[in-house]
């Protein structure tokens, strides 16, 4: 096939045919005698492979999927696939916690930096960096003005851990903003942020069932098995 018709059967542009083969994640394609790219089959399954797969888990992951598949090494790409789903799921399972962190909301309880890493398991230097970027707020302790962090600010880490799981979208940046502009205050505005994110979780969870059909379908032209 030639690049322009499979940039329009995948609707995306022949600069990124040449883009994903320039990061070694299609097989180079043999040249005609005039020099044009010769696309195959195994090709386009591949080409096909990276538009399905990315929206869901992503060009790293995506890159280093079909760089096991082109070494042959299909356990090695499962796994990596394998572990996007785990973490998809340990995101879900985020959002029990952070909705029971938000029926207690009223019960007082301080935290210092490294108290707040310990139980989200974020370092101490995103935390920083959160705080300067405006996500979360933090007082200071009046006797060793250490930062402390309460209840609503430990909801707003965690959903923010959340998002270090997406892929970069608008719909991600936009979710980012709901949560810096979060108010404890309003908390019909903290559960329409949570249901958004649940919704984002879940369209994600079908986008990377739609790669991995993709993949199947790639491994099959390959013969690996």
């Amino acid at each position: 096939m030639r690049p322009i018709d499979i940039a329009k059967k995948l609707n995306i542009s022949t600069s990124s045919l040449r883009s994903y083969e320039e990061r070694g994640i299609v097989p180079k394609p043999e040249r005609s005698s005039t020099g044009y790219r010769i696309y195959t089959e195994e090709h386009v399954a591949y080409f096909e492979c990276i538009v399905a797969m990315s929206p869901g888990f992503g060009m790293d992951i995506t890159s280093a999927v079909l760089k096991n598949l082109q070494r042959e090494e299909l356990d090695a790409a499962l796994w990596i696939i394998n572990n996007a789903q785990v973490a998809n799921y340990e995101d879900k399972i985020m959002i029990k916690r952070v909705n029971k962190h938000l029926e207690n909301l009223t019960h007082e309880h301080s935290m210092t930096t490294g108290e707040l890493s310990l139980q989200t398991n974020i370092p101490p230097t995103t935390l920083r960096y959160w705080e300067k970027e405006g996500f979360i707020t933090s007082k200071r302790d009046e006797l060793n003005n250490y930062r402390l962090f309460d209840t609503f600010q430990l909801i707003k880490v965690l959903l923010m851990k959340i998002t270090q799981n997406a892929v970069y979208s608008y719909e991600v940046i936009q979710i980012k903003k709901e949560i810096k502009n979060l108010n404890q205050y309003d908390l019909e505005e903290v559960r329409k942020v949570i249901h958004d994110i649940q919704k984002h979780i879940g369209k994600r969870n079908q986008k990377q069932l739609k790669g991995i059909f993709y993949l199947y379908k790639l491994s099959k032209i390959l013969n690996l098995h």
